[in-house]
């Protein structure tokens, strides 16, 4: 039996295989790869992203327990962790989060190594995606490191990007400096049961009206009354806010359903088929770039590559001179 023909049966070692070759460039993995392309597309993928310490993983854990006991969904979760910087592995810290969902065989977990991508988001996560939707996972979530302001990237592999706050975490609009929140579906406050979770629903809020502004303020006899006006296009998808305490499994249930809200949502505008066009022309233009820098890099002699970083570094010659050089020779 060919390794497609496993994963399409579902065999978890064979798919714990593929995800390593996937992940190693094997010229294997890159053709069962392909070979398994034509089954994706049926999987709703869930970006979790924010600052660290806000609770992401204990989050995720709990999305996925819920996932399975109400509805029986199949789950998979990619965590990406930082490189360690001696053996360039995954640090593994969301395994050890999530070991509420060990033993259960519709749960498979991949943590994978930044292997220093910026973004939030490791060069192969899409395909490891891609190898959880044709295996017939239903539900596959993407929790990024939490690194702050280059975490946006995971907007442009998810269907439904969830931004997850916390109170105390020293400035109310976090979120809003790093530009984040600009691309949350779904916002979650986490730790709801800390002290200033007012506060910062407070400074989401006030976000969200600033971006939607679907109330104005007039005066009538003296006094300010809020008067709500329609907004300019109903099928404008405004992001809820949700509170949860995640190591104790409250508030899971809402945001569950605000999640399969903004599904039909996608669905009914239409969005979801935009999105994902969008994602696959984004990851069409990676996959370009890095294979043409390969072969760029084949074609190119080794000192002589070092000889123009070399006169780049004396200032000799600019970048953009230095790259007009190895592609045209002058």
């Amino acid at each position: 039996m060919s390794l497609t023909e496993s994963i399409l049966e579902g065999n978890r070692l064979a798919l714990a295989r593929l995800l390593t070759q996937v992940e190693n460039d094997s010229p294997e993995g890159s053709l069962t790869l392909a070979e398994l392309f034509q089954y994706t597309g049926k999987a709703h993928l869930i970006g979790v992203t924010g600052a660290p310490g806000t609770g992401k993983s204990s989050l995720v854990n709990q999305l996925a327990l819920y996932y399975r006991r109400n509805g029986d969904k199949k789950v998979a979760i990619v965590a990406v962790d930082p490189s360690s910087p001696f053996t360039g592995g995954a640090v593994l810290g969301d395994r050890v989060r999530m070991r509420d969902l060990a033993g259960d065989e519709g749960i498979f977990i991949r943590s994978m190594a930044t292997r220093g991508s910026l973004g939030g988001i490791a060069r192969k996560t899409a395909s490891l995606v891609q190898v959880f939707d044709a295996a017939g996972y239903e539900i596959i979530m993407i929790e990024t490191v939490g690194a702050g302001q280059s975490e946006v990237d995971v907007a442009k592999l998810a269907h439904t990007t969830i931004v997850v706050e916390a109170p105390g975490l020293g400035d109310e609009i976090q979120a809003i400096k790093a530009g984040i929140l600009e691309i949350a579906d779904v916002l979650v406050i986490n730790k709801a049961d800390r002290p200033g979770v007012e506060n910062t629903e407070r400074a989401l809020r006030s976000t969200l009206e600033l971006a939607h502004p679907t109330k104005r303020l007039v005066r009538h006899h003296g006094r300010d009354m809020s008067i709500t006006t329609p907004t300019v296009d109903a099928n404008i998808w405004i992001p809820p806010i949700n509170k949860t305490v995640a190591t104790e499994g409250k508030g899971i249930a809402e945001v569950i359903e605000s999640i399969a809200r903004h599904a039909d949502h996608l669905h009914q505008s239409g969005e979801w088929k935009g999105r994902d066009r969008a994602r696959l022309e984004s990851e069409l233009e990676a996959l370009l770039k890095e294979t043409l820098m390969d072969r760029f890099l084949q074609n190119v002699r080794q000192d002589q590559y070092e000889e123009v970083i070399e006169k780049v570094i004396d200032r000799n010659i600019s970048p953009y001179e230095a790259v007009n050089f190895l592609l045209n020779g002058r």
